[in-house]
């Protein structure tokens, strides 16, 4: 039998000879390249020819991070940071202001970092909330191959029963990962789905159990008291259930997702945030100001639209990778 010769590019070879950890910070440098070149053209008109802190220099910073969609609120603080750190007229190079301005901004989105395990509670259940067209049931599905990755058993609850589209996407997603969904079709009720899969998970020895929800905006108080009723229902089946309540916000949408924040924050515990679309904006900037307003820590940020490019963030790595 002759012999063949199968060609591999070298670029292929390379790929497979990377850790995973070089492969996720390669994705996550390429999901922020449009906010990196965005910021870094506007940090170097700001430093350019400057060697001291004064008040233009300082003008100039906070015009940067509005511009940004860090938010006038965090940005005022990041402002009184660097006031704070050194006086005025101190003569800096070009690169320690970059760097001490990164140094700022890491210390203040670090503070509402999240430790990224999950409690011993089985199954652990996640409510997944967000307005439509923010990516919400698309990183239900990441989210589930993560997990799943992880060796860890899930089941999806199809409780957005008010659009056909959303129950056929999340099964779709679970085809794809290869995790059960608890359906009952659409126009059911929602607390009721939801009920059937934390009982359905509980009854299967599942890890986790992850509930998509309606994501219509309506007025506050009908949005409260839907979210209230799902809530209670699982806690029926396990106790304390939800115990994650994950806000998905589109970070395209820039301060349109502070809006968002404070609507969800004010209808229900929000415990944690993900932050999607990532890859098709200049708008970044916006991870800073939510994390810091709302208090709630940002635990994934979606980069890219492939099945593994939803991330666990690490504020030390975005913001490095902002100022790269």
């Amino acid at each position: 039998m002759g012999s063949f010769f199968v060609f591999i590019p070298m670029g292929l070879l390379d790929f497979f000879k990377k850790k995973p950890t070089e492969v996720q910070k390669e994705k996550l440098d390429s999901g922020l390249e449009k906010t990196r070149t965005s910021l870094l053209d506007k940090l170097s008109k700001v430093v350019v020819g400057k060697s001291k802190i004064d008040d233009d220099f300082l003008d100039d910073v906070e015009e940067l991070l509005i511009s940004s969609d860090v938010g006038v609120a965090t940005t005022v603080k990041i402002i009184d940071r660097i006031e704070s750190r050194v006086s005025h007229d101190k003569y800096l190079s070009e690169s320690e202001l970059k760097n001490m301005l990164k140094d700022e901004i890491v210390q203040l989105v670090s503070e509402n970092e999240h430790q990224h395990t999950l409690s011993d509670i089985k199954p652990y259940v996640i409510m997944v909330v967000g307005v439509n067209g923010v990516g919400k049931t698309t990183t239900i599905g990441k989210l589930a191959n993560l997990f799943k990755s992880q060796g860890l058993k899930v089941v999806l609850g199809a409780a957005d029963t008010f659009r056909a589209a959303a129950v056929d996407q999340i099964k779709i997603w679970g085809d794809r990962v290869g995790v059960d969904v608890v359906s009952k079709g659409m126009n059911t009720d929602p607390a009721a789905v939801a009920f059937e899969a934390v009982k359905y998970g509980a009854e299967q020895n599942a890890d986790v159990v992850i509930i998509d929800t309606a994501g219509r905006l309506h007025n506050k108080v009908n949005l409260m008291n839907e979210l209230s009723k799902i809530k209670r229902v699982m806690d029926k089946q396990v106790d304390g259930a939800p115990h994650e309540v994950m806000l998905v916000l589109d970070a395209s949408t820039g301060q349109n997702a502070f809006e968002q924040a404070k609507q969800f924050t004010a209808a229900t515990d929000v415990s944690s945030l993900t932050l999607t679309k990532l890859d098709g904006t200049a708008k970044g900037g916006v991870v800073i100001g939510i994390s810091d307003q709302f208090k709630i820590p940002v635990k994934y940020i979606g980069v890219g639209e492939q099945m593994n490019d939803l991330q666990l963030f690490n504020s030390k790595t975005f913001i490095s990778s902002l100022f790269t």
